[in-house]
């Protein structure tokens, strides 16, 4: 899950053009098996396979003569379509990180979400300022421990995000790139808790410096974060809550942390394009989005914690998505500031800290 700066934005939308033309003619393929086909852009792998299995088929049996087709991508990637699709046939809907949606609001992309009881349950935190987006699950943003390394060190669980500046860690933390929500929440966490804020940043700057020398990887990558755990050669890491339960479906021995200092929001957004040729469906499919038992398909295979207050979850399920009392505590990041510096702060990110 990532957030994108305004120059590699701009790099995509060029290559998202070309494949917007091909999928055009894609589109317009499928759209003859269907009376109405709604075109939702959403993360890859497991999260467009749940959507395709648990999801969408009731979607279109609600809904006949409705053929929903997945446009995967990550947040990067699906917000270069959008820049890319402007006056063209494209995507009705449209799953995006935090940070990318407020991009998208910025630019214009996401109309207006028509008003539905739906809303009224929703977390506050999950509510995007001007009403054009919402979130379709939270995710926290914490610590990420291999407990049979700790084990074998005999080592404390970590507690506290300072624990991540420990010499004993050396060679042995991941701290995704700044150019990842992940590793972008590291900086903002760590200057706000040594006396900075999403504006002054200094202290963030300054944090990791001390950080950087324990630094295994700083590559985002699930597949390689999943390998370094696999191998033991990782024993601690920034990331998300729903990670850390895909790690141990596949067996890997992790746990996830929520800091003392508190954990990071990350929204995962979703709006209606702006425009949308099938805006009336595109409106339901949001609001199915946010109904009580699809917010219950998400937390269990995606472990993202719903962001409607009348989702009921399994005990084991609840166990392993923030609690309300934990979505409470989360720490907000202000998008309108960091989007503004994300560039400069990518570039002296390059230049002192992964090097």
């Amino acid at each position: 899950m990532k957030t994108v700066v305004p120059q590699t934005l701009r790099k995509l939308a060029r290559a998202a053009a070309i494949s917007v033309g091909v999928a055009g003619t894609v589109f317009g393929a499928s759209a003859a098996y269907a009376d109405t086909t709604l075109y939702v852009g959403a993360y890859g792998g497991s999260f467009e396979q749940m959507l395709k299995k648990d999801v969408i088929p009731s979607f279109e049996q609600a809904n006949p003569g409705t053929k929903v087709v997945i446009v995967p991508g990550d947040s990067t990637t699906n917000l270069a379509k959008l820049q890319a699709q402007k006056g063209k046939a494209g995507m009705d809907v449209v799953f995006l990180d935090d940070g990318p949606m407020y991009q998208a609001l910025q630019m214009g992309f996401c109309g207006k979400l028509a008003d539905a009881p739906v809303y009224h349950d929703l977390y506050d935190i999950a509510k995007f300022k001007g009403g054009n987006a919402v979130a379709a699950g939270l995710i926290a943003t914490g610590i990420a421990y291999n407990t049979r390394v700790f084990q074998a060190k005999g080592w404390p669980a970590p507690t506290s995000w300072q624990d991540l500046s420990d010499p004993k860690y050396k060679g042995r933390l991941v701290m995704p790139s700044i150019k990842n929500t992940y590793g972008l929440h590291g900086l903002l966490v760590e200057s706000k808790i040594n006396g900075g804020s999403d504006s002054n940043i200094e202290p963030g700057f300054r944090a990791m410096e001390k950080i950087a020398p324990n630094v295994l990887s700083f590559d985002p990558s699930p597949g390689k974060i999943a390998e370094l755990f696999q191998s033991d050669e990782v024993a601690i890491a920034v990331w998300g809550n729903g990670r850390v339960q895909a790690l141990r479906q596949q067996g890997i021995p992790a746990e996830f942390v929520y800091p003392k200092e508190g954990a990071v929001a990350l929204a995962m957004g979703m709006c209606v394009v702006d425009k949308s040729a099938n805006e009336a469906l595109a409106q339901k499919f949001v609001q199915m989005i946010l109904s009580p038992q699809a917010q219950a398909i998400l937390a269990e295979s995606a472990g993202v914690a719903p962001s409607n207050k009348k989702t009921q979850l399994s005990m084991a399920v609840a166990a392993r998505v923030p609690s309300p009392a934990q979505i409470d505590k989360l720490i907000r990041v202000d998008w309108d500031v960091v989007n503004a510096k994300r560039a400069e702060w990518t570039q002296r990110w390059n230049r002192q800290i992964e090097r």
